[in-house]
């Protein structure tokens, strides 16, 4: 009665073994008689206390009469020896002070909770980091600078060609180390103790069976909480394959270069009329190694935005449903949009990287380029500045190109930021746009081209940096003012658009660019208001979603199930069909495209045999489906938001069978 009096729920055990059973670490206290105890045995409570978990101290109160210490009974001793945590409360005693002490161990437990809580959320934080460095193939390590002792992860040992149960010392480490980068590593290590910087360095070294491998090495140095005891904690991963690749890549070029050389000075002892056709043909060479070398950036850049749009899907749809269901702490909120702002800007620079690799989806349509930089003035003029001053010439009978509204807003704002960060004392920014008649060159095929002419008066570039200009990553920005990717954005779309994009510019005299696209004859849609479209939703269904990736997987089930609908996961083509054949409930299937044995595409013709009528959704991180795909479905592209799915969901549901989804 006085433990419910006092908000305390109990259970009451008829003798020494019920005691027994029920000492486990989801109770809060003992409560036992001295005379309960006289006699018994209590081995097994002693067992149970001895396997209690590292958090957990169960306390026991015993209720005793008011003796002396040596007539302490002999059950009431034992306990004590075996526990440690005993409080022993004399009898009679006032309900007041039983109460107080009851309160104050039951606190005390509840605290030994929390700390289970805690370390559980620890234990779970630390197996997704180990998920996350497997996943990159990342080793772990950390380096006690004082005592030179090295931890480190079996992914880290592998990389250096050692197993988990080698030794490991930091000394043979460094002594494998060739000799150059060794010399460069210790450089870049001063550098970090010097100035608390990080570390970021690649070494070559020599594995115990003697082949040469690359290592990338990243640390940060970290203190412990008295200010001493420094020690460098980082990753590393192995990239052998990708410098074995870069030094294939320049033997290929040198040796492309001698043959050119060889053949030029052959070459020079003919007629002087073959020395034009010697000179067309240096500069073939010339053009197919560079394209050559595009084409492999290209296909690189491609395949890492793929990637990188699938790690910000994770990271977009799991934050875009975290935030629905914070409590509303506008710290929190901060947070969440903060990091879901770094998110899409990510997302934008893999637009960029596709765009540079003529990968993206564009959604070509007749339109009129200078309504297009007409409707994005406010966003030019902000962009550009209050002390540039801006002059626009966009007359309204211009023919329509093919273009992509978005994609070329876009590449308008690329072109003005680099001409405003070109002027930082002010100047002049004119944006053009006028039609040519233009001859075919090796460029573009002639025809009628409507020009967009971007120009400014500031510093100009030399010819070096001209030449250069539109070469992916190359920048004349200092560190962390650009990316390098615009202008080879820019180009890429021109390309993709049948265009051409060219530069001119002199030191002191200023940058002009245009942008050529053909004229074409298709009729320009009318646009509709953007205010009288209405948002469809789609009531309750079942959705089946199928992507090999757990991480994707699992954000787009939390997104769709936030949204109301039941969903059914699958991770791979076989399984999602044999949830069709099984399950006739399933009334729309989101598909990832890119899965091993069946990709999305496959699986949607399965798929369609089965349920013939049966709406289907591709979600894609790759920029544009491999030519030969199977079938046109609607499309999503990764990453994407909660709502963003929600409304090509919908689309989805009213596409007719058959029909490419616009």
């Amino acid at each position: 009665m006085l433990l419910e009096g006092a908000g305390v729920q109990s259970v009451i055990c008829e003798n020494i073994g019920e005691f027994e059973s029920r000492l486990d670490e989801n109770a809060c206290f003992a409560l036992v008689t001295e005379e309960a105890l006289r006699f018994a045995d209590l081995r097994g409570v002693g067992v149970r206390v001895a396997a209690q978990p590292t958090w957990s101290d169960l306390p026991f109160i015993i209720l005793t009469h008011r003796t002396t210490a040596s007539e302490r009974s002999s059950g009431a001793t034992a306990l004590h020896e075996i526990s440690g945590n005993v409080t022993l409360l004399e009898r009679p005693f006032r309900p007041a002070t039983f109460v107080s002490v009851i309160r104050t161990i039951f606190k005390g437990r509840q605290r030994q909770f929390e700390a289970r809580d805690h370390i559980e959320e620890l234990h779970e934080s630390e197996e997704r980091l180990r998920t996350a460095l497997l996943a990159g193939h990342l080793g772990a390590w950390e380096l006690n600078l004082k005592t030179r002792a090295l931890t480190a992860s079996s992914v880290c040992r592998a990389v250096f060609g050692r197993a988990l149960d080698e030794p490991f010392p930091i000394q043979d480490v460094w002594r494998r180390i060739c000799r150059h980068d060794r010399r460069r590593m210790w450089r870049a290590l001063r550098v970090t103790l010097a100035e608390n910087s990080d570390l970021a360095v690649e070494c070559g070294h020599c594995w115990p069976d003697g082949s040469l491998h690359w290592a990338e090495i990243r640390a940060r140095l970290v203190w412990d909480r008295c200010g001493g005891h420094p020690c460098l904690v980082g990753v590393c991963s192995d990239v052998t394959d990708r410098r074995m690749g870069q030094e294939a890549l320049a033997r290929l070029n040198e040796a492309l270069e001698q043959r050119v050389t060889a053949r030029t000075a052959e070459l020079k002892e003919a007629h002087a009329a073959v020395l034009v056709e010697i000179s067309e043909k240096e500069r073939a060479q010339e053009q197919l190694r560079q394209a050559q070398k595009m084409e492999m950036i290209g296909q690189l850049t491609g395949g890492v935005a793929h990637d990188f749009n699938n790690l910000l899907m994770a990271v977009m749809g799991n934050l875009d449903v975290l935030r629905k269901h914070l409590p509303d702490d506008p710290r929190l909120t901060r947070l969440i949009n903060g990091a879901l702002q770094g998110a899409q800007r990510g997302a934008a620079l893999t637009q960029r990287l596709l765009a540079f690799a003529r990968r993206q989806d564009l959604k070509a349509e007749p339109r009129n380029l200078a309504d297009i930089v007409r409707g994005a003035t406010d966003l030019i003029e902000r962009s550009a500045g209050s002390h540039i001053e801006l002059r626009l010439d966009l007359p309204s009978a211009i023919p329509p190109t093919l273009v992509d509204a978005n994609q070329m807003e876009l590449a308008v704002l690329n072109l003005v930021i680099n001409a405003r960060d070109a002027m930082p004392d002010g100047g002049r920014l004119s944006i053009a746009i006028d039609q040519v008649d233009r001859p075919a060159t090796d460029e573009t095929r002639g025809g009628r081209f409507v020009r967009l002419i971007v120009s400014d008066t500031g510093h100009g570039m030399d010819a070096q940096t001209l030449q250069r200009a539109t070469e992916p990553f190359f920048s004349t920005k200092e560190l962390g003012k650009g990316t390098g990717l615009g202008l080879s954005m820019v180009q890429g779309l021109a390309l993709q658009l049948n265009g051409a994009f060219r530069l001119t510019s002199q030191v002191g005299r200023g940058t002009q660019a245009e942008l050529l696209l053909p004229v074409t004859r298709a009729i320009v849609r009318e646009e509709k208001p953007l205010q009288n479209e209405t948002k469809e939703k789609s009531g309750k269904m079942t959705i089946l979603v199928v992507d090999d990736d757990a991480l994707i997987a699992m954000s787009t089930v939390c997104m769709l199930e936030d949204l109301g609908h039941d969903v059914i996961e699958a991770n791979s083509g076989a399984r999602a069909l044999e949830i069709l054949r099984n399950d006739p409930s399933v009334d729309l299937m989101v598909t990832d495209y890119s899965m091993p044995k069946m990709n999305g595409g496959e699986l949607a013709v399965a798929a369609r045999e089965i349920r013939p009528h049966l709406p289907i959704l591709l979600a894609t991180g790759y920029a544009d489906i491999p030519p030969g795909s199977p079938v046109s479905l609607p499309r999503i592209s990764k990453p994407y938001r909660q709502d963003q799915l929600e409304a090509e969901i919908a689309k989805a549901l009213r596409q007719p069978l058959g029909r490419k989804a616009s």
